[in-house]
Order: structure tokens, then sequence, then C-alpha cells
């Protein structure tokens, strides 16, 4: 079995970025939305006012879209805690790992099967499932952090997995392009490119998976009845909340999580949608995405290195001060901007240096303030939940902003003040042995 600390284990861990993030660029971010658009845009799909039948309700696609997404994460929200306390209980966070990885994986290769208005069920039904199963294992995957490394070791190797995630997304996203784009492998029908995509994608996710399962340690401590597997985890989260709030510094730290998370995520989520709304077309947006992801893997490293000098709390300060800018870069561009296109790039390159960093310097931060305990599963379960609700409180703002004040420009200014307000409470953080 390998110690902690070992540069073995903590390839293997890291893997699992190279493994999953697949889904979140080409499923989340490129091949997908764009796939689901141009079906649902398709004559004879939507009805004369542009929207679709779904469940008896009738949506504009996007709006269905973003919905599905939204109760993926209410469910990941609801059901984490309480797995994440029997997993701590019984010892079997690499069961549920595994479990949510397949589900993840399985759903992503079954959106081959949407094919139009006929199966949309399955483009909503297995959209919703992917994520379910991406974000889901992402919760037991972090709580490994502490167990696979030093405290003075976790900056480093929290974004190393970023950073293999990055490069892994961006080589799975240019074989997915050239598939989609070109006829080097024999087609040339984008639609039959994108869904060989989908099975690229949950072949490539479960696949290299593979290695990290190898790696990690097993942690199985109680074999337990069936009918105390609800009654136990509960327990064990609830003992873990406690806990919780008994440490002021984990308390300031999630809630600053919280509000970082709300602009962070927002940003990423509706970076695309707002590209389009400046008028860019697929391939300038696509570009972009590989320029974030690019430069993504030099800002995980930078801020990294950076926090080993100055600390996580002023690292993070830094790192919220340029999602500011980016907030203000993107309240002044608008569709007749001249050069729109340029900033938009710039935009991109600044929302991907400090994207990959703020993501892992938080996981790692957190990490280390945790107290000594065995209950890292249902610990890192809270901060899911944090970056979950904030995900939907987000989507929400922005909705309502862009609802109220029919500019997306607004929206993405309003943004600025959950940052303000996160950089504010990380000042009241006092620093800890590996926090400073």
């Amino acid at each position: 079995m390998l110690k902690i600390g070992d540069k073995k284990l903590i390839n293997a861990w890291a893997f699992y970025d190279w493994a999953n993030s697949v889904y979140s660029l080409v499923i989340s971010t490129a091949v997908f939305p764009i796939y689901y658009a141009g079906l649902t845009e398709a004559e004879g799909f939507a009805n004369a006012d542009g929207k679709i039948a779904f469940l008896g309700t009738l949506w504009t696609p996007t709006t269905l879209y973003n919905y599905a997404l939204a109760f993926s994460f209410l469910i990941v929200a609801f059901i984490s805690p309480m797995l994440s306390g029997i997993a701590d209980y019984a010892g079997s966070k690499k069961k549920f790992l595994k479990g949510f990885c397949l589900l993840g994986s399985v759903s992503v290769m079954a959106l081959f099967f949407f094919t139009g208005k006929e199966t949309l069920w399955v483009g909503i039904t297995f959209t919703i499932l992917a994520s379910i199963g991406f974000w889901g294992s992402i919760v037991f995957y972090n709580a490994y952090l502490p167990e696979i490394a030093h405290p003075e070791q976790q900056d480093n190797v929290s974004a190393k997995g970023f950073m293999m995630g990055y490069v892994g997304s961006v080589i799975l996203l240019l074989l997915c392009l050239v598939l989609i784009e070109t006829s080097v492998f024999g087609m040339y029908d984008k639609a039959i490119g994108s869904k060989v995509s989908f099975l690229l994608v949950g072949l490539w996710w479960i696949g290299f998976a593979q290695i990290t399962y190898r790696r990690l340690p097993n942690d199985e401590k109680i074999a337990l009845p069936k009918d105390n597997y609800f009654k136990k985890g509960l327990k064990e989260i609830s003992q873990v909340a406690k806990e919780l709030f008994a440490y002021p510094e984990l308390k300031v730290f999630l809630v600053a999580f919280f509000l970082l998370s709300i602009g962070v995520q927002t940003i990423i989520l509706m970076a695309g949608i707002f590209g389009t709304v400046l008028g860019l077309p697929v391939l300038n947006l696509i570009a972009t995405i590989l320029l974030v992801q690019i430069v993504g893997i030099l800002g995980a490293f930078l801020f990294s290195r950076l926090s080993n000098k100055i600390g996580n709390i002023k690292t993070l300060k830094i790192i919220i001060a340029i999602w500011t800018i980016v907030c203000f870069i993107g309240f002044n561009l608008t569709k007749e901007t001249p050069n729109v296109d340029m900033y938009f790039y710039v935009l991109g390159a600044l929302i991907g240096l400090v994207m990959g960093a703020i993501q892992s310097l938080a996981r790692s931060t957190y990490s280390k303030l945790l107290p000594e305990t065995e209950d890292h599963a249902s610990y890192f379960s809270f901060f899911d939940v944090t970056e979950k609700i904030a995900i939907v409180i987000g989507m929400i703002t922005y909705g309502f902003l862009i609802s109220l004040t029919e500019s997306m420009q607004w929206s993405v200014l309003a943004l600025a003040i959950f940052f303000l307000a996160s950089f504010i409470t990380l000042s009241m953080l006092k620093k800890t042995k590996y926090v400073r």
C-alpha cells in the first residue's frame, strides 16, 4: 500500500482529473450544447413560437437545458451529504467514486441515441444523469486529497490535478473537432461526428479512471446491515455538521467560497452564451474555449507556486481581484464594440488564467483547514453542497437580471458584487498552521 505523499499515489489521484475533465469540456461546454442547439433549432422540432414540449409543458430549448442542469445540481446537493456520511462510516469512498463514475460515463455514451424530437427525453434524462455522475464522483474524489498528500503538498497536488484535466480534455476535444469538422476518419457529418464524440468521452472517462482505482487506498472499515445504511449515514453527517460549525475558520472560508462560486461558476456556464450574444461564430467560441483550457494549465501552475510563497489567503485575493476585472471587461463588451472578437479572446485568456487556479486553490485551502479527522467525504460534501447551491443562486440571479434589464452586460457586472463580498470575507479569515 502506497503511503501518503508518495508520487505514484499522487499521480494516480490526479489522473482522475485527466479522466473526468473531458465531460466538463466536451459535454458541458463545447460539443453537446452546440449539438443540442442544432437539433432543437432544426425545422419541425419546435413550434411556431420556438418552444418545445417536454413533460406536458412548453419550454424554450435553452431554458429546458438550463433547468435540467440546475435540477441535477440540486439532486447532488441533496444526496451527497447523506452518501458521504455512509462512505465515511463504512469506509466506502472508492465504491461511491466508482459508482458515480460509471453512472456518468454510461449516461454520456447514451447521449448517442439523442437524435431528434422523438428522443428529446433521452437528451434531457441523460444530461441530468451524466451531470449527477460527474459532480457526485467529484465529492468523493476531492475527499481523497488529505489522504494522499501532506498539507504542505496539497496546493501543488490540487493544481496538478486541474493541469492534467486541462491537458487531457484539450487532447480529446481536438480529436472530437477533427471528427466533427473534417473527413480524416472517413466521415464528414457533424451530427454523426458529435455522437461518436459522446461515445469517446464516456470511454475515455471510465477507461482512464481505472488508473486511479488501482492506486487509491481501499478504505473499507465496517460491513453494514442494509437497514443501518441511511441511519448511520445521517448520524455521521449530522456529527460532522456540528464539528464543522465549531471551527470558525471553516465557516468563514465556506462563506467566502460560496460567494466566489456564485461568480466563477456562473461565468463558466454562461461564457459561451455570452459569446453568442456578442455575435461570435461557433469556431471562434470553440477557439476561445481551447484558449481558456491552455492558459488554465499555466494559471493553475503559477498560482499554486505563488501560494507557496505568499500564502493561500493573499493568493486567493489576487485571483478574486482578477475575476472582478473580468466582470468589468464583460460589462463593457457589446455586439457593436470594434474588434469584439479580439476583446473576447483577451477575456478568455484572463478567465483561463484564474479559472483552474481558483478551483484548485479553493480545494486545497479547504483541505488544509480541516481538523484531524477520518470523515473526509462528509467534510467535502459540505464543500460540494456550498458550490452547487452557489451555482443555482448564480444562474437564477443572472437570469433574473437579464429579464429585468434585457441585457447580459448588467448581469455580468452584478457578479462583481459577489467577488467583492468574497474578498471582504476572506479578509476575516485568520491564519492557521497551514493557511496563511
